[in-house]
């Protein structure tokens, strides 16, 4: 991929920037007060700025989501409300909000996928759901494939068994889970893919709001068992892809 200055300069070659408009791209984001829009990040990294809508005012995130848009980007957007969502939405032709992960994703035009690869998504309980959804939509995000298999932790474990064949086929496994969070290291001790672990806040008091199954998966005697933070799916869903561009 060539960087972001290179990319700049033959744009203003090419006739399409002028001077100022090239000068002031240069610098790398585009000020609007409030947040620095990271306009270099895909050409770091491989996928544009992500937006984090919690804490966000319904106006700050249609604004960041529009010069994402107009850019031409793949424009994910998590932790969005309700609310905030439906007002992108009018305002952002193309936009699609997920209500149980709370994400809004708009593809562009050339929108493809990277690979033929695909990332098994697991949960152990229907309660997990909304932080598998927010890992599948960011993988959707950053143009790869997922399979979904929901509720399939350890209190039943012959429905993960069901579904063993189907999950081997995958080539980077998430697995969501509350409460003790074991799932993973079982997951972890049946297959020879990579997995990546994520805790969810779902579960009674000692529990701790994910904290017991935070330490739970970190403690895991499963091989190649990687873990991310509570409630994190954006994060597992992300990792997960850059695995499968490797």
């Amino acid at each position: 991929m060539q960087s972001y200055t290179t990319h700049i300069l033959t744009q203003l070659k090419n006739g399409y920037l002028s001077i100022e408009e090239a000068e002031e791209q240069l610098q790398g984001f585009t000020d609007y007060g409030f947040a620095k829009v990271d306009d270099e990040r895909e050409f770091r990294q491989g996928f544009p700025e992500v937006i984090y809508g919690a804490g966000k005012t319904p106006e700050q995130i249609v604004q960041i989501f529009r010069h994402l848009v107009n850019k031409g980007k793949t424009v994910l957007a998590t932790r969005v409300a309700e609310g905030a969502a439906e007002k992108v939405c009018r305002e952002v032709e193309g936009a699609v909000y997920d209500s149980a992960g709370k994400t809004l994703l708009y593809k562009p035009e050339d929108y493809e996928l990277k690979t033929e690869k695909k990332i098994g998504v697991i949960c152990a309980g229907t309660s997990d759901i909304p932080v598998a959804r927010e890992a599948e939509v960011t993988i959707e995000a950053m143009g790869h494939q997922y399979s979904s298999f929901y509720d399939i932790g350890v209190a039943g474990i012959h429905r993960l068994f069901a579904q063993l064949e189907e999950i081997k086929k995958c080539d980077v496994l998430i697995v969501v889970a509350g409460m003790e969070g074991a799932l993973p290291s079982v997951v972890g001790g049946l297959v020879s893919t990579p997995v990546i672990a994520v805790p969810t806040s779902i579960g009674y008091g000692a529990h701790l709001n994910g904290i017991t199954s935070l330490l739970s998966m970190l403690n895991t005697c499963a091989s190649g068992v990687t873990v991310v933070n509570i409630d994190n799916g954006f994060g597992a869903g992300y990792s997960a892809s850059l695995m499968l561009r490797i």
